[in-house]
């Protein structure tokens, strides 16, 4: 085969800024530090930047419209035009005030400010990063009204670059979004494709006007368990865009899952290029050879792009070949798995790693050089040596000795049945606990942490410099939680928490302290808008050496009566923001850590801390794709959750905590993890969550989110009350707990402060509306 048709792609690159120059640009805007220019001014230096790189590296077809300033899904609904009508949109382009108002909600209420509340956000499928839920109407309306798509296109090319621009797909988009219409919520919003689909045509059209060749049109929905319907849209919709711009070619991406019963809709749709996700779903491969259309593009994913080990190029050339064996002639890509914003930037700036681990692992910048290396030695020109220390640093990382701990690996083949049960049904626990804990109805506690201030951050980072000692970090802790726990008398909260000051991330905190864990100074990923994270990642069996909470938490209870609430995440969710390891099954992973984690619970028992929560946000997350393989991942993951919780007294109050989850279809297994208390996000969708629960009829304690952390505005009492009277009315009283959303580390004080008041006090309008106690 001709070494030209061989080209080099990714899906997308990580658009933060090697060193996270747009969360400080962004976050400076927000506060009036910097003006807009200042911002947009960050975002050009980041593309420019990502765009020479790529093309430094050797990427034939380099991505545009990948960069954003918060997520991909909102800047789609601001191309679509598709604002809600509370956020009272003029109709001109979309300005970046209108966008970030739609993300986060306003930062000040009053008469002359659009007071609403923000759009819900959600996990984007099955990772960690968070995208804002576009939301329909019968009376939606779409219309071109935002220009960055263009922009960036052009902006590129003045760098000489002709970019392959990136498009959220009309199905996709529609499948992701949620109907929110007072008249007519049983509204269908696949019926809303003709109305979105010449929007699609016209900016396709303008982009084949400014030169563009190809465009990228991610339609991952293609990873799911899709419906006629869908399938329909797909068709109809890839025909009208076939038809009305012929001149430009299409690709169409779907990655996260295999094809499955979509292959056939998938290869019938009339584009000119096909990516696959040969990481995720190798097994497609065969499937799609056998049918591939002539004459059309196929790009393989064979480098991951969510996970952070060298990429393992003898199994990638199989798939590469077996596809240049097939295709002739015809053009083959050789390409990311996915977008790599879900990877860390480069590790040239890890200077603190050890040699030995750093060279088993593979960021965003050394997957390009994956790729393009791939690329050649498929074409016949590298040089024998590349595959040769490739084999090397894999065969290092299988034969070290850092990754096997056989105690570890003892003690999980000894766990048995009677570990992951509580010693007595909740109905028991419950009385043992109310009677020990005496707490009022409405109980009102918070999910965890309290603000990391600029202050906290800096003696966090004066410690690690050495520029104070262990004893100064200490007291500093020591002297924050004071606050806290003075900030929460004050407030009259029912059951306290530490604050998490000494925490990083919820994490990585926990990760630092366990045996098998490794860490980057600089292996940051988006969360959320400005929110990033630095997962760890786990190489080798999972231990804990010594106990990792129990010192602050009861510090805490000692400043106080009132119950104190230990702090810690869960097995999966430990798992599921990590970068995890690639060489055994993750649920073995998972329990290892479950064990770490209950040797953890039983010691803060022992301190005397009478409620511990165990966070587990990412069980939803961690849902495979297809309904059919969710079964096995919920029996496993529930076993572990419960490992983890069931080796203390009846009397200790175990709570959890899952923000952005859909539970509709998993709430079975949610109450099989057996909590007694858990707190789930509820007030951007307005108590609609709460729904499972009831329908369900949940049977343990619950406590449904009044208040949303992620945006900085302050809910009203008024606005609480509302919420809570409608959990009133499907729950009962005895079972409702009063809560924030999620954690408050990312809010400030003057936030924070006011708004627990307003929750706190409409707690005590609950307890005086029903009249009871316990």
């Amino acid at each position: 085969m001709a070494t030209n048709t061989i080209k080099t792609a990714v899906l997308g690159y990580p658009r933060i800024g090697e060193k996270r120059e747009l969360k400080k640009a962004t976050e400076s805007f927000w506060k009036g530090e910097i003006s807009k220019n200042d911002l947009l001014a960050t975002g050009r230096d980041i593309r420019k930047k990502n765009w020479n790189l790529q093309k430094s590296l050797g990427i034939d077809i380099i991505p545009s419209n990948d960069f954003s300033l918060y997520d991909q899904v909102l800047d789609m609904s601001c191309l679509l035009g598709n604002v809600p009508a509370r956020f009272k949109w003029d109709g001109a382009d979309i300005n970046l005030e209108t966008l970030f108002l739609m993300a986060r909600g306003p930062r000040e209420s009053g008469a002359d400010k659009v007071d609403a509340t923000a759009c819900e956000m959600t996990k984007w499928f099955d990772t960690n990063y968070h995208y804002i839920v576009p939301e329909f109407t019968s009376q939606t309306k779409f219309k071109l009204s935002a220009a960055k798509v263009f922009d960036e296109f052009k902006e590129a090319l003045e760098s000489g670059i002709k970019t392959r621009p990136i498009l959220i797909g009309p199905v996709t988009y529609l499948t992701l979004g949620k109907v929110h219409d007072e008249k007519n919520p049983d509204f269908n919003r696949f019926t809303l494709l003709d109305k979105v689909l010449p929007v699609y045509i016209e900016v396709l059209k303008k982009l084949a006007s400014l030169g563009a060749e190809w465009a990228q049109i991610d339609e991952p929905i293609f990873a799911l368990d899709l419906t006629d319907e869908q399938k329909q849209a797909l068709k109809k919709s890839y025909a009208k865009i076939k038809e009305s711009v012929p001149s430009l070619k299409v690709i169409i991406t779907t990655y996260f899952g295999d094809l499955r019963d979509n292959l056939e809709t998938f290869l019938s749709l009339p584009v000119e290029g096909f990516h696959i996700d040969c990481v995720r779903a190798g097994n497609d491969l065969e499937g799609v050879l056998s049918k591939f259309p002539k004459g059309k593009a196929l790009s393989l994913g064979v480098v991951d792009g969510r996970n952070i080990w060298k990429n393992d190029h003898e199994k990638s050339l199989k798939f590469l070949k077996r596809a240049q064996e097939k295709l002739g002639n015809a053009l083959l890509i050789v390409a990311s798995s996915c977008s790599l914003i879900h990877s860390p930037n480069t590790l040239r700036n890890e200077n603190e790693l050890d040699e030995e681990l750093k060279s088993w692992l593979s960021f965003a910048e050394e997957k390009l050089r994956e790729i393009k290396d791939l690329a050649d030695i498929l074409a016949g020109k590298a040089d024998k040596s590349v595959l040769e220390k490739n084999k090397k640093a894999l065969q290092s990382r299988r034969e070290s000795k850092r990754i096997h701990n056989q105690a570890v690996k003892k003690r999980l083949s000894a766990v048995k049945t009677k570990d992951l049960q509580r010693k007595s049904s909740f109905v028991k626990r419950k009385r043992v606990q109310h009677e020990k804990l005496n707490l009022p109805l409405f109980p009102t506690t918070t999910i965890g942490s309290f603000p990391q201030t600029v202050e906290v951050r800096a003696m966090r980072a004066k410690l690690k410099k050495g520029d104070i000692t262990q004893k100064q970090y200490e007291k500093y802790m020591e002297d924050e939680i004071k606050n806290a726990i003075k900030v929460q008398d004050e407030i009259d909260i029912d059951m306290y928490v530490h604050g998490e000051f000494e925490r990083n991330d919820m994490v990585e905190y926990f990760g630092e302290q366990l045996d098998g864990f490794a860490f980057t100074q600089n292996g940051w990923v988006q969360s959320y808008g400005s929110r990033y994270v630095k997962p760890p990642f786990i190489y080798g069996d999972v231990s804990r050496p010594q106990p990792m909470t129990v010192r602050w938490s009861k510090f805490a209870q000692s400043l106080t009566k009132k119950p104190m609430k230990g702090m810690l995440t869960g097995p999966v969710t430990i798992s599921q923001w990590s970068f995890v390891r690639d060489d055994q099954p993750r649920e073995a992973t998972v329990k290892q850590i479950a064990l770490a984690i209950r040797d953890e619970v039983v010691d803060l028992e022992r301190a005397g801390i009478a409620a511990i929560q165990i966070d587990e946000p990412a069980i939803r997350e961690g849902l495979p794709l297809r309904r059919s393989d969710w079964n096995d991942y919920l029996k496993w993951a529930v076993d572990s959750f419960r490992l983890s919780s069931s080796g203390v007294k009846d009397e200790t109050q175990i709570h959890t905590h899952m923000c952005y989850s859909e539970f509709n279809d998993i709430i079975k297994s949610i109450a099989a993890m057996d909590a007694d208390v858990i707190s789930i996000e509820t007030s951007r969708s307005k108590m609609e969550l709460l729904d499972a629960f009831v329908n369900f009829k949940y049977p343990n304690e619950i406590g449904p989110g009044v208040y949303d952390i992620h945006s900085p505005r302050v809910p009203t009492k008024k606005e609480i009350d509302e919420l809570l009277d409608k959990a009133e009315e499907v729950l009962p009283v005895e079972n409702i707990w009063v809560n924030p959303d999620c954690g408050l580390k990312t809010r400030q004080w003057d936030e924070v402060i006011p708004s627990l008041k307003n929750m706190v006090e409409s707690a005590k309008t609950m307890r005086e509306k029903v009249g009871a106690t316990r």
